[in-house]
């Protein structure tokens, strides 16, 4: 079968297609024929040997894909040959709290991903996808999905009527759009291009702002709520975006802290935080739990993923380039 592997630390070109031997399941294991994976921008950093110092190499990347079971291992109950399925972001995180041994679980970084023909995975880091979706539109669930979920559905409840503040147009920031939207909640968007916000209000945005243009977004989101601020912020800036993120939300808001584009560190207000009662949550994915409630909402209301391009699988390269141009809206796939 072919598998692409990541050898050593490098760019693009570190990526290589190889061959190796079909797996066969284990006990309690099952045997995925790959239909389609999905690039997050973690992938990127992984493939280019930037995802922090413990990363080993060589490694299959890619945390997101689909595959048809088509064998099983000894005491196999969970699923049968013939389901669709994704595996779960981080294999041991099947409920609960996070907890700190969940990330050396991780797909396509901690262990090897989906990048490959055949995958094998153990029964419970599977969850069956919903039915109305195709593989390349399953295949984006499991980490920018299963994220923004997480985000909207956890500590602090959003209710109909709330308001969140998305930053960008990537993964999350458009899963959160379409999430908060089934649930009764207004969204105000930020991009530096207005081409995207212009689809961020056709996809249900009440507002947008391009943050080029207007570089005190924060006073922005304060002048569309009427001064009240926003009730949660999709927080995938980081440091350099964060304390705008402060200033934008209302007083007991939320901030669900997920990406770290614009930097790892920085001077943060936290009289702020203290002032207007600020609660901040760190999200590092979710739980096989999480996965299999949004799962139900997304077959409910026949929710589609927004995808912008699907590449063969023998084009990952070529993928992850379009991927680092920054030109995509919506997810990046690679069809089988």
């Amino acid at each position: 079968m072919k598998v692409w592997q990541v050898q050593s630390p490098g760019g693009l070109d570190a990526l290589t297609l190889v061959d190796k031997p079909q797996p066969q399941p284990g006990v309690k294991q099952v045997l995925l024929k790959m239909g389609a994976v999905s690039i997050n921008y973690r992938d990127l950093l992984a493939v280019k040997g930037a995802y922090g110092s413990k990363q080993r190499f060589p490694f299959v990347p890619f945390s997101d894909g689909v595959g048809e079971v088509v064998a099983v291992g000894e005491g196999v109950t969970k699923v049968q040959i013939g389901d669709r399925v994704a595996g779960i972001f981080m294999q041991s995180w099947l409920s609960g709290r996070f907890q700190a041994n969940h990330p050396q679980s991780a797909l396509g970084g901690a262990i090897d991903g989906m990048l490959a023909e055949y995958v094998t995975l153990d029964e419970d880091g599977v969850v069956k996808v919903p039915a109305h979706l195709s593989h390349e539109s399953a295949a984006t669930l499991p980490c920018a999905a299963v994220t923004a979920w997480n985000a909207l559905t956890t500590v602090g409840k959003l209710q109909p009527g709330d308001t969140i503040l998305i930053l960008g147009t990537g993964g999350v920031s458009l899963f959160a759009l379409q999430f908060a939207r089934m649930m009764g909640v207004r969204v105000i968007a930020t991009s530096s291009s207005d081409k995207k916000l212009d689809k961020l209000i056709q996809l249900g945005a009440s507002d947008g702002i391009n943050y080029k243009k207007i570089p005190n977004w924060d006073e922005k989101v304060w002048e569309i709520t009427e001064r009240k601020g926003v009730d949660r912020v999709i927080e995938v800036g980081g440091a350099n975006t964060l304390n705008k993120s402060l200033r934008s939300l209302s007083y007991g808001g939320h901030i669900s802290l997920i990406g770290v584009l614009s930097g790892l560190s920085a001077d943060i207000s936290t009289v702020t935080i203290l002032q207007k009662g600020i609660h901040i949550q760190g999200i590092y994915v979710g739980s096989r739990e999480m996965f299999e409630d949004m799962n139900r909402a997304i077959s409910l209301h026949q929710m589609q993923p927004i995808i912008d391009r699907v590449f063969p699988f023998e084009q990952a390269p070529e993928a992850l380039a379009y991927m680092e141009s920054g030109a995509h809206f919506g997810k990046i796939c690679l069809q089988f």
